[in-house]
């Protein structure tokens, strides 16, 4: 079952852009003017997310096919390469795709994704709480949901415009995808051992203020091959908290690596 997806642009290389959990199309809105100017950003949405289906089963909830799914799209727009962007649970998604599919990408961006580079033991241990607000989804819907820590109306750090649109946007969640989102899709996330053959040029847009993801950040640093990290001034969602900053940044980066 395909996704939501949206082209912006006219001109210039496909650029694959997959938000994170709790989050929609909203999430690029104010990057698409900067980035549309040298790339054509296609814009998908989670399973549940947004205006995307929330199928009830699974296996389609498995990073394997989201891979497969991004393939898919890939395909479909007639691109033999396009360069591809994740952030926070997004990031985990589009390094599984670049591991399957290194030439398939000449270049990748990431922001903090604390997911992507957490151990099988945080994956085992968060694995129960996931699989608890999956019922509480599914029993006690969209009130659950609002709950969740995460939600976009419990961020203080976002642009007033961009909360609005983000906390706008959940109102199309369905709690059923977001559940099987949690307990499928986020525990099985984790990358960190499979980065360690990373073969395409990636950048890791870093926002420096999310402390829990430092250890991350100095981890894949340090042993992530052909990885780039560049700190930007700001928390967990880099591209909505320093858009300007951030748009330049990756514009700059995707066009030096003389590779399009």
């Amino acid at each position: 079952m395909g996704f939501h997806h949206e082209v912006h642009g006219s001109a210039g290389p496909f650029l694959l852009l997959v938000h994170g959990l709790l989050s929609s199309r909203a999430q690029w809105r104010p990057n698409l003017a900067a980035l549309s100017r040298h790339f054509r950003p296609v814009v998908v949405e989670l399973l549940g997310h947004g205006r995307s289906p929330s199928p009830h089963e699974p296996d389609a909830y498995r990073p394997s096919a989201y891979v497969a799914g991004f393939e898919a799209l890939r395909a479909s727009l007639g691109a033999e390469r396009w360069l591809v962007c994740g952030q926070s649970l997004g990031a985990a998604l589009t390094l599984r795709y670049v591991l399957a599919h290194p030439e398939r990408v000449p270049a990748h961006v990431i922001t903090n994704s604390n997911s992507a580079f957490a151990s099988e033991a945080w994956a085992e241990a968060v694995k129960p709480g996931m699989e608890a607000l999956q019922q509480r989804l599914s029993t006690e819907g969209r009130p659950a949901m609002e709950s969740v820590p995460i939600h976009p109306k419990n961020a203080r750090s976002l642009p007033p415009q961009a909360k609005a649109d983000l906390v706008a946007d959940c109102a199309l969640h369905d709690p059923v995808g977001i559940g099987f989102t949690a307990s499928v899709t986020v525990p099985a996330s984790p990358v960190r051992e499979q980065a360690l053959r990373n073969r395409v040029p990636t950048l890791l847009v870093h926002g420096t203020r999310e402390r829990r993801f430092r250890e991350h950040a100095a981890w894949a640093a340090a042993n992530v091959p052909r990885l780039e990290v560049v700190p930007v001034e700001a928390g967990h969602a880099v591209n909505l908290e320093a858009a300007t900053v951030f748009d330049e940044i990756v514009a700059g980066w995707l066009r030096q690596t003389e590779i399009l």
